[in-house]
């Protein structure tokens, strides 16, 4: 009887097998670009999540339930890793978010991430937040 050799399937860092399956069925643009807790000042950071080769797109994530920018990073990841995406954090701050006067301030930085591209996390948010009122500055309070 003839064998035949093993196929042998090369997964990008952080893929595992069945998250591939997953991938095929996703695409980036199912995720959502901002998910940030509707009232309250509180951490968030901005995550790079590369699907396929070239297929890249920022997510703002941000709760006053994470005491550390690392907590809401430990979440995001596996979620996306489910969805057969890679992701990295590219700094975070803090977000002051006041849904009664449409208002969102985004400033300060992450000790463990650094500071992020708050302009970038500001043109995200104005996406989601049409009708808010949306500045940043870096301001560390």
């Amino acid at each position: 009887m003839l064998q035949r050799p093993l196929l042998r399937v090369a997964f990008p860092s952080g893929l595992r097998r069945g998250s591939a399956m997953a991938a095929a069925g996703k695409s980036l643009s199912s995720l959502a670009e901002v998910e940030i807790d509707p009232d309250g000042t509180f951490k968030y950071i901005l995550v790079r999540v590369q699907g396929g080769p070239g297929e890249q797109r920022e997510i703002v994530r941000g709760t006053a339930a994470a005491e550390f920018h690392n907590h809401i990073f430990e979440k995001v990841s596996p979620e996306m890793e489910k969805l057969g995406f890679v992701c990295s954090c590219l700094g975070g701050g803090k977000i002051e978010h006041n849904s009664k006067d449409k208002k969102i301030r985004v400033f300060g930085l992450s000790t463990g991430y650094g500071k992020a591209d708050h302009s970038v996390t500001v043109e995200l948010l104005k996406k989601t937040y049409i009708d808010y009122e949306i500045s940043w500055s870096d301001d560390k309070k």
